[in-house]
């Protein structure tokens, strides 16, 4: 059988309870379109449990007979987002202990799991600098190592980030190095704060960045074109 947890909401303005009328509320559920306290929601003797510690809420969760998912609306993203939970004040002390006996092993876990992560993104760095000099031969040896780190950053769901980039997809690659040249090599983050139109810049510095491109491919010139001027 599938349990649905109870939501208890962290209102944005003061509210009022609607059937002991005590308030404002920190939190409270909704019932027939009007907010409802904890205590007389039968849900007053839950702690709250805030997220971000995966293993403890996991287990606190576990271990509690009653909880409840707690969520705020976030009116930029025009969505309600999880906050935490609300669990029994045993569950939360079990899931503690439990937590603290385990520690030091998930402690090893985690540096294992970030020496591996580290290896892996020196290997999508290194690829990545070795397939954009083979594309661009002429490309400067400090532009192409500065390029692949920005593009492979981890969490920054640039070029190098993708599946495409991690399978040194030509476009992908040539995207990398063109958004490279576009800000470094033109003018163009000075026509953005001049006003002009994001499409409209792009289309002015485009012949600009083009050449540097051929440059970089074939070799000959100055193909700096650092235009910032």
């Amino acid at each position: 059988m599938d349990l649905v947890a109870p939501v208890v909401v962290e209102p944005l303005r003061r509210r009022r309870c609607s059937e002991c009328r005590q308030g404002p509320l920190e939190r409270m559920i909704v019932e027939f379109n009007t907010p409802v306290c904890l205590d007389c929601a039968d849900l007053g003797h839950l702690v709250f449990l805030r997220r971000g510690d995966t293993a403890l809420t996991r287990r606190a969760r576990e271990n509690s007979g009653l909880w409840a998912v707690v969520v705020r609306h976030n009116r930029r993203r025009t969505r309600y987002e999880r906050q935490g939970l609300l669990v029994e004040e045993e569950a939360l002390a079990r899931a503690e202990r439990a937590c603290l006996a385990d520690a030091e092993a998930r402690a090893r876990r985690r540096a294992r799991d970030a020496v591996r992560r580290a290896a892996l993104d020196t290997e999508i760095t290194a690829l990545l600098r070795a397939e954009i000099q083979r594309l661009f031969p002429s490309c400067p040896e400090d532009r192409v190592t500065e390029i692949a780190v920005h593009a492979s950053a981890k969490g920054s769901g640039r070029v190098g980030r993708t599946a495409a980039g991690r399978s040194l997809d030509r476009g992908a690659v040539t995207a990398a190095v063109r958004a490279s040249v576009r800000h470094v090599d033109t003018p163009y983050d000075t026509l953005l704060m001049q006003g002009v139109p994001r499409h409209q810049a792009r289309t002015r510095i485009a012949p600009a960045i083009e050449a540097v491109l051929r440059a970089w491919r074939h070799g000959g010139g100055d193909a700096s074109g650092r235009g910032r001027g």
